[in-house]
């Protein structure tokens, strides 16, 4: 299977280095990439090779990945459109709905498929929310599954329209985590802890949390109970929290960010 990224930033860097991680040859791998010192950066620490024109860089690639900004998404695939013979087309650019993608390549013959990645791929522990559309083959699925898990893992959505809420969790959901770091950090430098120490505290905490949750098969509200003793200092912070009504306010904030989805769909893919 070959593979040609357009566009080589932080998202397609970590996707090479995971595939290469995973046994994909350099020859297997092409990026078309405008920027020379991108361009270089690339073949150097890769040896993949590297195109600035788009011809190029995606004849004999069976799926072709789109790894650049929104904005660029339509001029981009105008240009793609005549060049495809039936390539998987998989996207990472948020907010860009497949049915626009398809649109503007003006190419049916393709399987397109809808990504939403998170920053954590860029240390290989990412999750991916997945839609497709038509239904891909088993061997064009395997094929998807095996460039996604190159840097974590994924769950698939049987509507597109629950990108949105993947954007919002997942996709948008590690600012969340360092947001409430930076809190934590915060309180511990105010009670007089000095920075550096502040901050290991927080992010070992963070780090020991999520990883407990994850291996763990109780639940969230499970591990937060046992940890919550009767009139102890833990009860005394989340009773403080849900005064103020703080996982009310992380769920409405999340919606938030899905309605912000929704509407760069649509703002996106209205733009000519």
């Amino acid at each position: 299977m070959n593979i040609c990224f357009i566009g080589g930033g932080n998202m397609a860097t970590a996707l090479i280095g995971g595939l290469l991680g995973k046994g994909f040859s350099a020859a297997q791998i092409t990026v078309v990439e405008i920027n020379a010192d991108n361009r270089a950066r690339l073949q150097r620490d890769y040896a993949v090779r590297v195109f600035e024109n788009l011809a190029e860089g995606v004849a004999d690639s069976q799926v072709i990945v789109f790894a650049v900004k929104p904005q660029q998404m339509r001029v981009i695939a105008v240009q793609l459109g005549p060049l495809l013979s039936g390539q998987i087309v998989l996207s990472i650019a948020a907010g860009i709905r497949l049915t626009d993608l398809a649109r503007w390549l003006q190419n049916q013959n393709a399987v397109f498929v809808r990504a939403m990645p998170n920053t954590p791929a860029l240390v290989g522990a990412g999750i991916t929310g997945l839609y497709s559309f038509p239904m891909p083959t088993q061997h064009q699925r395997e094929s998807i599954e095996t460039i996604i898990s190159a840097v974590g893992s994924f769950v698939w959505m049987d509507s597109e329209e629950d990108m949105d809420a993947v954007t919002a969790i997942s996709g948008s959901g590690p600012a969340y985590f360092f947001y409430f770091i930076e809190a934590l950090e915060q309180a511990g430098k105010e009670l007089g802890l000095p920075e550096q120490t502040a901050r290991k505290l927080a992010l070992e905490t963070a780090f020991g949390a999520a990883k407990l949750a994850h291996d763990s098969a109780e639940s969230p509200a499970t591990l937060r109970e046992r940890v919550t003793s009767k009139n102890g200092t833990t009860e005394r912070a989340l009773l403080s929290m849900e005064a103020n009504n703080v996982k009310q306010h992380i769920v409405t904030a999340a919606k938030a960010a899905a309605a912000r989805s929704l509407e760069m769909g649509d703002e996106l893919g209205n733009a000519e």
